[in-house]
């Protein structure tokens, strides 16, 4: 049943592929500057190349939006966005995979009464907006560039046509690469919280159980390039605006820049090390950048040409594509668990304890109307979230946060199978010699574990917030989620 469950993310995955593709050779086909099968070739090798080296930088904040916990749940969100997609790519229109795993998250909250992390949310749309107004700022850019440059060098005709049809190759497969590492979120985040897979060593490379389902995703994203996509990829490269081969050059590297810097950690480390604010690690629309991207070329050009018909169908199907989403997530969750009686959530216990009240009052959040609460115990969501509301005037933000204290995750340390986890992963020493000094105790929420190890050892404990620091702090907060998945395993 497990795979059978994964058969919904592998057609996101196929969806994607015959959806995003066009967004990366779209121009570059519909230009006939390059092939369709070449095109698909590049963008199927590199598409793999960026999920499963660069890939879960974007995955954690779709995990943090909300984190489906039963791999029922994790079929049916994926099935909902999937068919969601494939149904708008029938109607030829280039929309947003990203828009639509969002939506059918939410959806999963809805039905659930899990809260839905704001910030993250927040984080999400705001690309929806900034992706596709920074690609166009690219393009004028780089058009106004190009045109400066060209009317100076005086290159040959047939020289040009050559450096362009190479030019549109190179960018093309970086622009998979950036579309893998940022969109295969989009097709295998939902299933990271109850992935099947373990973490596996081959030929002295260690792979880890996501990174098996990204290669699993990216795989499915391939086949739907090469069966699906050139459709597509006629209509963003004919219909918005007529493109020459170098106006599609720079569309393909604008829009390749946008999704480049929306899932480079490296580039998050750098702004980090320079005091400069971080580009949120997110999975963005590959549709939204490369309509940004066409449409700064139309601005460059005088804004004529520009066929906004075509244009408004496609923007109202970055409308539709949330919300028919988390409509069709809702309603098929509600079949799944009550007419095929599979389970779509997995049951999670929240405790009001005294020591549960008292860390959220150092989190600022309003206790005295939870004190009724203290020592009941929740063995479902939409329970738990009901009580909050009937007993406290609390924001969604506040929710999400008494959730997270609240929820039940007992773990006892057996130091000798965790620290031999921790040998292959990105632990110091220093930290691993602190968990052997826990060896026995039992903890019964994650945030106890974390404060233990913070007082056991230097190596644990976050540094003051200076700029020096913020890598390092950043760093912290992804081993001690790495941490709580090491118990988690030797739980199961």
């Amino acid at each position: 049943m497990i795979w059978f469950y994964l058969l919904s993310g592998l057609f996101l995955g196929w969806s994607l592929g015959a959806n995003d593709a066009a967004n990366v050779f779209g121009t570059a086909v519909g230009s006939k500057m390059v092939r369709f099968k070449m095109a698909a070739l590049v963008a199927s090798v590199f598409v793999i190349l960026g999920s499963v080296i660069s890939g879960a930088g974007a995955a954690h904040t779709l995990g943090k939006l909300g984190a489906v916990n039963a791999i029922a749940g994790s079929f049916t969100v994926a099935l909902a966005a999937a068919v969601t997609v494939a149904w708008m790519t029938k109607l030829k229109l280039p929309v947003s995979t990203s828009q639509a795993i969002v939506g059918a998250i939410i959806g999963w909250n809805l039905f659930t009464g899990s809260p839905t992390d704001l910030n993250s949310l927040t984080k999400i749309v705001s690309t929806w907006v900034v992706s596709p107004v920074l690609a166009a700022a690219f393009s004028i850019v780089l058009f106004k560039f190009f045109k400066a440059f060209l009317g100076k060098a005086r290159i040959h005709m047939l020289e040009l046509d050559a450096y362009t049809r190479a030019g549109l190759i190179l960018v093309g497969a970086f622009g998979a690469y950036s579309l893998g590492a940022n969109n295969i979120a989009n097709v295998m985040g939902v299933f990271v919280p109850s992935s099947p897979f373990r973490d596996l060593t081959l030929l002295g490379v260690h792979f880890t159980g996501t990174q098996q389902l990204f290669l699993l995703g990216s795989l499915a994203i391939s086949t739907g390039i090469f069966t699906y996509s050139e459709r597509v990829m006629r209509t963003v490269g004919n219909e918005v605006y007529k493109l020459t081969p170098i106006m599609a050059l720079i569309v393909v590297l604008s829009e390749s820049l946008v999704l480049f810097l929306f899932a480079s950690k490296s580039l998050e480390h750098w702004l980090i090390s320079h005091g400069l604010p971080p580009i949120p690690l997110v999975p963005v629309s590959s549709s939204q950048a490369v309509i940004g991207a066409v449409i700064g070329i139309g601005i460059a050009k005088g804004g004529k040409g520009i066929n906004f018909g075509i244009l408004g169908k496609i923007a109202s199907g970055w409308v539709t594509t949330p919300v028919a989403a988390a409509i069709l997530s809702f309603v098929s969750l509600f079949f799944m668990q009550n007419v095929f009686e599979q389970q779509v959530v997995r049951p999670v216990t929240y405790e009001i304890s005294a020591s549960v009240l008292k860390k959220m009052e150092e989190e600022h959040i309003p206790v005295q109307s939870l004190v009724p609460l203290e020592g009941k115990v929740f063995h479902n969501m939409s329970r738990f979230r009901e009580a909050l509301t009937q007993k406290g005037h609390l924001s969604e933000r506040q929710i999400y946060t008494v959730f997270q204290l609240a929820q039940v995750d007992t773990f006892r340390i057996d130091s000798t199978q965790s620290a031999a986890e921790m040998r292959q992963g990105h632990f110091s020493n220093a930290q691993i010699r602190a968990v052997k000094r826990l060896h026995g105790r039992v903890f019964t929420h994650k945030w106890q574990l974390d404060e233990a190890l913070a007082r056991e050892s230097a190596a644990w404990q976050p540094r003051p917030k200076t700029r020096q620091n913020r890598i390092f702090n950043k760093n912290l907060k992804k081993q001690y989620r790495e941490m709580h998945r090491i118990l988690e395993r030797k739980k199961k």
